[in-house]
């Protein structure tokens, strides 16, 4: 009993640790995020990408750079980006690289896994898209695009506020206040999911053996220094299996990421695991709705053929390069997370920026309304994350009082 209630008190400080670390690269990004997605609008998004060229490809993935890392609001934007008349091609680009290369995940990537990680993901979002594309081009889904085209409703109208100057748009009262509502939005969108995701990554480290990662990753470990190629191909089919069992979105789950590779899976393996937030169920049944299930099933094998060629290319090129990350002789469970540090200064800093976005968005522009579409997400799903949620602040607690005060 007193060694599971040190493990929990472990778990519990580690989750909070693990949080801290991560807390201003929060904020930074879903700044940055709000910023963007108010500035920059789908409408103007979509008359650029009406084509299958290189122009709009571009411009799908850049504006998706600039967007925002939730698949739900990802999907959303997709969607009507789709149905105001971007290509298929483009809307894909868009959407991996919403959730791909945005800064705010590339930032938490940094601080949890370290650079030739924040590499891969770039490197690698930009793969995805390329390999997407061929593959598009190969195939060419032209009925099941048609039919898709066909399923959606008519376009929404621009709005007064979205035909303004983006120097007017800088002067502007409402659009700042809008800019507190998205960033108070935006963290509305993933509280839970980053609750449950760093909650997990902690009780992982605390309770799960090395051994179980050996027999789901198999020959891994962290003795080994190379791996063949069907160990780094069942890594990479792995990969997206435990992020389907743990789905709570990418940035939740990069913590877990960082876990896996501590305990020696292959940088493939991790970086599948990392890119597989579009390849799960719930983001299956959201397009389902929108497409009809062929189109559904035929993007999930798109994106899924996609994620396997380019983890392994990152694998292999990065070991060509000499480029392999070799790991940390510091476990990511054994930093001092609390310490007086830049982290800590960065900390109390972004938390007053947070304060000051919330200020314009609910006390300067409290008479302003702002939607942003969402895809329709599982009302049930919500509900067990919401009590998931509920349920680790109580662990949390009670871990956290074990740690500080009776252990």
């Amino acid at each position: 009993m007193q060694s599971f209630l040190q493990q929990w008190g472990h778990a519990a400080h580690t989750t909070a640790g693990f949080f801290w670390m991560a807390l201003w690269a929060f904020i930074l990004g879903y700044g940055l995020s709000s910023l963007i997605q108010i500035f920059v609008t789908e409408e103007r998004m979509q008359r650029t990408m009406g084509d299958s060229g290189k122009k709009s490809m571009f411009l799908g993935t850049f504006f998706g750079f600039v967007s925002s890392s939730c698949s739900f609001s990802a999907l959303a934007t997709t969607k009507s980006l789709f149905q105001k008349g971007a290509s298929f091609a483009a809307s894909v680009a868009f959407l991996l690289a919403s959730t791909n290369l945005v800064i705010e995940l590339g930032i938490i990537i940094s601080i949890f896994l370290g650079w030739q990680f924040v590499v891969g993901e770039y490197v690698g979002g930009i793969l995805l898209i390329l390999v997407s594309w061929l593959l598009i081009r190969i195939i060419r889904p032209t009925k099941l695009i048609q039919k898709a085209r066909k399923r959606l409703d008519e376009g929404k109208s621009d709005s007064g506020d979205d035909q303004k100057s983006f120097s007017q748009k800088l002067r502007s009262r409402i659009a700042w206040a809008k800019v507190g509502k998205q960033y108070a939005m935006e963290w509305k969108m993933v509280w839970k999911d980053v609750t449950v995701g760093f909650t997990i990554a902690g009780i992982v480290s605390a309770f799960v053996p090395d051994a179980f990662f050996q027999t789901l990753f198999i020959n891994s470990g962290p003795d080994v220094e190379s791996f063949g190629f069907f160990t780094l191909l069942e890594h990479v089919l792995v990969g997206p299996v435990a992020a389907f069992l743990t789905f709570i979105g990418s940035m939740g789950n990069i913590p877990l990421a960082a876990l896996l590779y501590g305990k020696g899976v292959s940088f493939a393996g991790v970086m599948a695991f990392i890119f597989s937030d579009l390849v799960v169920f719930p983001v299956l049944r959201i397009n389902a709705k929108y497409y009809g299930w062929k189109m559904a099933l035929f993007i999930l094998g798109l994106l899924f053929a996609s994620l396997i060629v380019t983890s392994l290319g990152l694998h292999y090129g990065f070991s060509v390069l000499d480029l392999l990350p070799q790991g940390s002789e510091t476990s990511i469970t054994d930093r001092q997370h609390f310490a007086i540090d830049y982290t800590f200064f960065l900390n109390i800093g972004f938390l007053i920026l947070s304060g000051v976005l919330i200020y314009l968005g609910f006390y300067r522009g409290k008479d302003v309304h702002h939607h942003k579409e969402m895809a329709p997400k599982s009302p049930v799903l919500e509900s067990v994350l919401k009590w998931l949620a509920y349920g680790c602040y109580l662990w949390l607690a009670g871990g956290l009082l074990l740690h500080y005060v009776i252990l």
